[in-house]
């Protein structure tokens, strides 16, 4: 059977509005549409088994769209994050959980990993860092219902969650030998990062808003792809690039005067919130096709097997044990829904997707990462569930 260019556009319109109204559902359903996107991509498969139209070398493309997906999605969370004296303790706050859980939770998966699989520790490592990243892709559309505090809090740690378990994956697979030079060459080189994206995300605010044209912000959009696939190549932190430059546009009023003078504010408000509306459209587009293809890409055999199922509920017990742990001890008032809200997803899946081949585990099975993506899911979703609005509960962090 053969499907033709008119087909084919009836196909890709028809997933774009069912994400869509999987989205409106999820706010009211409380099913996160990650699930839903993820069940059309496998009912897409179930469907090419009758059809004889299968898609083939879907890795590709799932890495693609995982890589754009996640700049977009980081970007989207930028240019929500405003810096003030009275977010610095939210912002510190947010930064320990996602970084004390990620490597609290990193070591001990590891550390079942070793005993299971019975490979070297380092490997272990690798492996057990992409399962301890929160997904921000899947988190920040997903709070936006929740009360202010909480839904702040829970963008910042995800964001830095994603940013910090990037940076620690890249360097334990870049030195084939790890020794004290390596971690002051990784210091090194984050600072140098952090300058780069300071100044390069000035730049390219300049340039957008002396642009005149209407042509200006898909521009910008391909100038930031650019540097952070160059940064990339050199096993650079570039997500911080991102994270910089929304951050900075979502701020720039508060620059000292001597850098702002030299462009009109008065445009500013607008030029924020023509990029807001054309970043989250964008990753919204993509998020959709991501999850699709990753559903289609699931082997349901796989996760049948009781090797997949003992392993992915023991990665499940130390993730939300950690969790629960942290959140007890530094949180003040109702846990809930923080707790649950814990996913792996777009991440998890690209970072699997880069281990060398020099660092992959003998006889791991992939299902795996399937039965996490799928449980920590639909832990969420219990969690928004038994969530309630009305009561809002203040969130204060010790």
């Amino acid at each position: 059977m053969d499907i033709n260019t008119n087909t084919t556009i009836i196909i890709l319109s028809g997933l774009v509005l069912a994400s869509y109204l999987f989205d409106q559902f999820s706010r009211w359903s409380k099913i996160p549409s990650v699930l839903l996107l993820m069940a059309t991509g496998v009912a897409l498969s179930q469907t090419s088994a009758f059809t004889g139209i299968y898609l083939e070398k879907i890795r590709p493309y799932v890495e693609f769209l995982g890589t754009l997906g996640l700049i977009m999605i980081v970007l989207e969370a930028s240019l929500d994050l405003k810096l003030t004296k009275e977010r610095v303790p939210l912002i510190r706050n947010s930064f320990l959980s996602a970084l004390l859980i990620l490597f609290i939770s990193s070591f001990l998966l590891a550390g079942v990993l070793y005993y299971w699989m019975e490979q070297p520790f380092r490997i272990c490592l690798v492996y057990a860092i992409p399962f301890s990243i929160i997904s921000s892709a899947i988190v920040i559309p997903t709070v936006v219902h929740l009360a202010p505090d909480k839904k702040e809090f829970l963008v910042y740690e995800a964001s830095f969650s994603d940013i910090i378990g990037i940076m620690l994956f890249n360097f334990l697979i870049t030195d084939r030998i790890l020794k004290l030079g390596s971690l002051v060459t990784f210091g090194g080189t984050l600072i140098l990062v952090i300058l780069i994206s300071l100044v390069a995300s000035f730049l390219l605010f300049f340039t957008l808003a002396r642009i005149k044209t209407h042509i200006k912000f898909f521009m910008i959009f391909a100038l930031l792809l650019m540097l952070y696939s160059v940064g990339k190549i050199y096993h650079l932190p570039s997500l911080l690039l991102i994270l910089v430059f929304g951050m900075l546009i979502n701020n720039f009023s508060s620059v000292p005067a001597v850098v702002t003078k030299h462009v009109d504010l008065s445009i500013l408000p607008g030029l924020l919130e023509q990029m807001r509306s054309i970043t989250a459209e964008s990753a919204f587009l993509i998020r959709t096709f991501f999850f699709i293809l990753f559903g289609y890409s699931i082997d349901l055999i796989s996760l049948s097997h009781p090797e997949v199922v003992m392993m992915g509920t023991a990665i499940i017990i130390v993730l939300l044990a950690v969790r629960f742990l942290y959140l007890k001890s530094f949180l003040k008032g109702n846990l809930f829904p923080e707790l649950f809200l814990m996913p792996r997803g777009l991440i998890t899946i690209i970072l699997f997707y880069s281990i060398p081949e020099w660092l992959l585990l003998e006889n791991f099975n992939e299902g795996v990462l399937f039965f996490v993506i799928i449980a920590t899911a639909l832990l969420m979703m219990v969690g928004l569930a038994t969530f309630k609005k009305e009561k809002k509960v203040e969130m204060e962090i010790i």
